[in-house]
């Protein structure tokens, strides 16, 4: 309450320094209102169906890591509330949250464990986030476009702009491969599935590739909603730029600068007009962030109970706060120690 209070009051000022803000807010209401149902019921449905798909994953991890102790709905029910928490809360608290439900209701589980499993879950993720990266780089319009008249006048630049665009290709893929591999190190400690190379494969890589797909199926229903081009570039840049924006982001849900990143790469692969790619990019926010709470209150309902699941989210949620400051003392503290000469060599 007191975020969207904040956010009240700063639209007010701008409305007060001469931005029409009611103004837009009313043509973006309107906008939502004439999405047709079918592609809100649509794009809400897939919403769901990545929720339940990526929380399976977690599942199936953390069933073959405490197999007697772990149910399916408890975990898909946990991770919901991350999901939705992280729709309007700060620095991904909400995956914390969800981290300290995964000890509070498996008995064997500690957050090591919990961390292990996220690790783990994370390894498709990275490798999904590198190939749109990557796609993205590829398909910058005009990026390998060479006029051959130019080519022969210039050969030694040419060999440079191709050579450089190589090793920056390279890089890109060591850095990637590099945490993939780091990810893989770590998340083996806790991660008992990763020595079940075919379990892992159906039970963990499978649902996440589908609640992945899900996503961007979200993402090319609104486009469609919005009148904007459906294309593979404009799905995958979308993707892309708001995966940058969570990165770089310094307000709850990364609004505001989500929509930002989603004008640009829109702009940059499509040609779409900076109005019209903000109100899809500010209406799909809205509506999924609010569709996730609702999803989330359902599930904690139906699977704990009103009392218990309240009083599980709250106190999961207060001890997250206090682990994600501990993390970040750590890591500070880590930062500024001096090497030791031993290091140094």
């Amino acid at each position: 309450m007191l975020w969207v209070g904040g956010l009240a009051l700063f639209w007010l000022v701008l409305q007060l320094l001469g931005v029409d803000v009611k103004g837009w807010i009313q043509q973006l209401w309107d906008e939502i209102k004439a999405i047709p149902r079918g592609y809100l019921l649509g794009a809400l449905v897939f919403q769901t169906a990545q929720t339940v798909l990526v929380g399976g994953s977690y599942y199936g991890i953390l069933k073959a890591a405490y197999p007697e102790e772990v149910t399916v709905r408890p975990i898909i029910a946990s991770y919901a509330v991350g999901v939705a928490m992280n729709g309007f809360l700060p620095a991904n608290i909400g995956t914390f949250v969800t981290l300290i439900m995964f000890v509070a209701i498996i008995p064997s589980c500690t957050f090591a464990g919990a961390i292990a499993a996220y690790l783990v879950q994370k390894i498709f993720f990275t490798i999904a986030g590198a190939f749109v990266y990557v796609y993205m780089f590829l398909s910058v319009p005009g990026s390998f476009s060479i006029s051959f008249g130019k080519e022969r006048t210039h050969p030694g630049l040419t060999l440079l702009i191709i050579g450089g665009a190589v090793v920056l290709i390279g890089l890109l893929v060591r850095i990637f491969w590099r945490q993939l591999k780091k990810l893989w190190a770590q998340a083996k400690a806790g991660g008992v599935i990763l020595a079940q190379p075919k379990r892992y494969m159906t039970r963990v890589f499978l649902p996440s590739f589908l609640g992945w797909t899900c996503g961007r199926t979200v993402t090319a229903i609104f486009l469609a909603a919005f009148a904007l081009p459906v294309t593979f570039d404009s799905v995958m840049w979308v993707a892309g730029s708001g995966s940058l924006a969570n990165v770089a982001s310094f307000t709850p849900g990364a609004v505001g600068v989500t929509q930002a990143t989603n004008a640009l790469a829109l702009k940059t692969c499509c040609n779409v007009a900076h109005q019209q790619a903000v109100s899809f990019s500010t209406a799909q926010q809205l509506i999924t962030t609010a569709w996730n709470q609702i999803v989330a209150i359902v599930l904690v309902v139906t699977v704990f109970g009103w009392s218990g699941g309240k009083q599980l989210v709250s106190q999961s949620y207060v001890d997250a706060k206090e682990k994600a400051a501990e993390m970040k003392a750590e890591r500070k503290k880590k930062k500024d120690a001096p090497e030791s000469p031993e290091a140094e060599g």
